[in-house]
Parts: structure tokens; C-alpha cells; sequence
């Protein structure tokens, strides 16, 4: 391996896919174990590597120079071989630091909380001080020196700026956040150094509550950035950083439909994957493929609770990965929990079709005729405009001609880089 990443888990990377935009390299994933890491680092049979969690700090006494930052903080996350000699470097600083200045996010004379008291935290310690923090409150799971508990950080309600760095809602433990910040009024803004997903629970709750939300993906590809420039003793412009990131989300982010029965989810899932490279995937289908059973069948045997449990667990799962399409059933928008499921990863985009257009079909349990059908519609309407980050009325006729085909299309994929670019970046 010449360039590459060493750590303990490595299957969810994003390294590869950045440092390889980055730079004309191939770049590896070498996931090692505690007991591999010594002969690793003593055969030096690489240029170049980034190190992350476990391994910043223990791969330090490897090393023969330290940069000032890696000094200061404690901990590594790259180190450059030159004639046996390994130079190490810390770019999470930059990165961090990157991160808060491209969302304007400032740090001085605020009181900012950290959660997580590990090398992340030393590196976002470091860069409140350096941008002039009046107070930093680090938060840990045990009582240690210089921390406060999750039990006696709400105390701190005067809190401006709140930066997760534990890993508490990284995949595949989505679910999780460390905090409520409805316990901490005067924040206004929320960084998650997680990047996967991309937006966290916390900061999911950090956009419903008015406060800003930034992840970490940005951080990602800019310590990358400054990682390369020490790799191969060159200069990169920032803007590749903005570039790269807006390219990750493209591919990162699923599109997600939610809409009435029969007002054209499918269809125009199946559709779009000609026109972005993302795969379809349909909860329904992939219920009734599981379970051996049609939805009406399930609905008829089990009723609707169950199904609904099955369709949780679906919506569940799928909104844990990246580059999908996702058409949802009518009804996933009564549980608010798959919302939150699926914007977690994705866009969701409310599919409108008029009433008078809606198709009565049978195998639809719960809109069997045209009164079933208009009940449903009243009652789900303001949960479709509620959830819907973009509206996309649909009441082209089925079968649709190839211009209006393009014209619905276009306006998908002008509304979800739209979003990606306004909301997400």
C-alpha cells in the first residue's frame, strides 16, 4: 500500500472516494487490529496514511516529527513517510476549523459544550481556544477531570454552540443522541462531527428547533484536503473542498417519495433512475417479497398495526444507506419516526396528485372506493405538505408522453440539487 487509511472499522469510509477526487492515486482501507498496528507502522511499507479512531494517539510514538498541531492536540491523523523518516501531521484541525468558518459558525467569546471526551474532542477543544471560546464545557459519560455529565451538563442552559464529538448516532446506531436540546434554549448552533449519517438525530432536532446544523462531512473532506497537500508536498484550492462535498452529496443522499396511493411514487421512481445513477427500491414491494404475503393479504390476516410494523422496520433499515430512490407507502407519514428515519439520508419529496385524479384500486386495503379514497386524502394532505422538503405536483395523464416525462423529471432533480445546495451544503 502506497497511500490509504488505517483504523480499526473502515467498512463505511468515505476516504477512498474523497482522496481519489483529490488526487491522481489509487487509496487503500487497511482496517487493522491493536495486536497488527506495531508491525504495521514499523515496516513503513507505505508513502503515506491517515489514521482514525482507535489508533491517533498510539500511532504518535511512531513517529519521528510532529507538526505543531499534532504537538499541541495529541493525536495523529496522518503521517507522510519520507526516506524512513514519518512526519506526523494533524489536519483535523484544519478541517474543523474549515468546517465552522464556511458555515459561519464563530466560536468567540461563546460558550461552547462538547460532547465526547476522546481525541475528537481535543481537537475541537483546540480549535475553540484558538478562535477565542469564553468558556468550553466538555461533556463525558463518566466523571473525569475537568468534565461535566450528561446529568449535570442541562444545568448549563446559557450554552451558545453545542459540537457533538462522541460517536453517539453514528451508523448503524442512528437512532442515538447524545442530547436534547430542547434543554438548552440559547443555543444557536448545532455541529455533529458524524457524516453518516448525514444528518443525526441531534442535528434533525437542531433544524426543528431554529437552531443551525452542520455535519461533518465538509470537516471530512477538508482535513482530506490538507491530508494531500502533506502527501504530495503540493497546493490545493479550497474550492475543491466545496466541490467534492457537493459531489458526495449527490451520491450520498437517497430520494425519498411520499404520497397518496396510486399518485405515481413507483412509477416515477422507476423512472428517474434513468436520469441520475441511484437505485429504485419500493418499501411495499419489499415487504410483500419478505413476508410472502400482498399488502391486502397482510392487512386481511394481521391488520393494519402489523403491517405498519413491518413497514417501520423497512423504512428502518433502507434509510441507513446511501444513493437510493426510495417510493414509500401512502400511510408510512403516520409515524413520524419514519420521517425522522428517512431524512436522515434522504430528501423527501411529496409526489401531488389531485384528488380527481387518484386511481380506486382492490388491492389497496384502505382505498377500496372513491369515499375511502377522499377520506384518506383529507386527513394525510397536511402530513404530506408537512414532511415534504419539495412539492412536485403530478397530474400528467398514465400514460405519459416522453416530453412530459422530462418535464416532471427535470423538475425533481432541479429541486433536489436546489435543496442539497441551500440546505444540506
Amino acid at each position: 500500500m502506497e497511500y490509504g487509511l488505517i483504523g480499526e472499522k473502515l467498512g463505511h469510509s468515505f476516504s477512498k472516494i474523497i482522496h481519489e477526487k483529490l488526487a491522481d492515486y489509487t487509496y487503500e482501507l487497511c482496517p487493522l487490529t491493536k495486536d497488527e498496528l506495531d508491525a504495521f507502522m514499523t515496516a513503513k511499507q507505505f508513502k503515506a496514511i491517515n489514521v482514525t479512531i482507535p489508533y491517533k494517539q498510539d500511532v504518535i510514538p511512531y513517529c519521528d516529527m510532529l507538526d505543531d498541531s499534532a504537538k499541541r492536540i495529541g493525536v495523529v491523523n496522518t503521517i507522510v513517510n519520507r526516506d524512513g523518516k514519518l512526519f506526523g501531521y494533524n489536519t483535523d484541525f484544519a478541517g474543523f476549523l474549515y468546517n465552522l468558518n464556511a458555515h459561519d459558525i464563530t466560536l468567540k467569546d461563546k460558550k461552547v459544550m462538547i460532547c465526547g471526551s476522546g481525541g475528537t474532542c481535543k481537537t475541537v477543544t483546540a480549535v475553540a481556544e484558538y478562535m477565542g471560546a469564553k468558556e468550553i464545557l466538555v461533556v463525558s459519560r463518566s466523571k473525569k477531570e475537568n468534565t461535566v455529565t450528561y446529568e449535570e451538563c442541562i444545568r448549563h442552559k446559557d450554552v451558545d454552540v453545542i459540537v457533538n464529538a462522541s460517536p453517539k448516532g453514528m451508523y448503524p446506531n442512528n437512532l442515538e443522541s447524545p442530547l436534547d436540546l430542547s434543554d438548552f434554549p440559547n443555543c444557536k448552533a448545532v455541529v455533529d462531527v458524524i457524516y453518516n449519517p448525514l444528518k443525526t438525530r441531534l442535528l434533525q432536532q437542531a433544524e426543528q428547533l431554529g437552531m443551525k446544523a452542520v455535519n461533518g462531512l465538509e470537516m471530512l473532506v477538508a482535513q482530506a484536503k490538507f491530508a494531500v497537500e502533506h502527501f504530495l508536498s503540493t497546493e490545493i484550492e479550497n474550492n475543491k473542498i466545496d466541490q467534492i462535498t457537493q459531489d458526495l452529496l449527490k451520491q450520498l443522499t437517497n430520494i425519498v417519495f411520499i404520497g397518496m396511493p396510486s399518485c405515481g411514487k413507483t412509477l416515477t421512481g422507476q423512472a428517474l433512475c434513468k436520469y441520475i445513477d441511484k437505485t429504485f427500491v419500493d418499501t411495499d414491494a419489499v415487504i410483500v417479497e419478505r413476508s410472502g404475503m400482498s399488502i391486502k393479504e397482510m392487512f386481511a390476516r394481521h391488520g393494519e398495526a402489523y403491517f405498519r410494523q413491518w413497514e417501520h422496520d423497512v423504512i428502518e433499515e433502507l434509510s441507513k444507506q446511501n444513493g437510493l430512490i426510495i417510493a414509500t407507502g401512502g400511510g408510512a407519514i403516520k409515524n413520524e419516526e419514519n420521517i425522522q428515519n428517512l431524512k436522515q439520508n434522504g430528501v423527501v419529496m411529496f409526489i401531488d396528485r389531485d384528488l380527481e385524479h387518484l386511481l380506486v384500486t382492490d388491492d389497496r386495503p384502505l382505498s377500496k372506493d372513491a369515499d375511502a379514497v377522499a377520506k384518506l386524502y383529507e386527513e394525510r394532505y397536511p402530513l404530506y405538505t408537512k414532511y415534504g422538503d419539495l412539492r412536485v405536483p403530478n397530474n400528467y395523464p398514465m400514460e405519459i408522453s416522453q416530453q412530459e416525462l422530462d418535464e416532471l423529471m427535470n423538475t425533481i432533480l432541479e429541486g433536489y440539487h436546489e435543496i442539497l445546495c441551500h440546505q444540506w451544503a
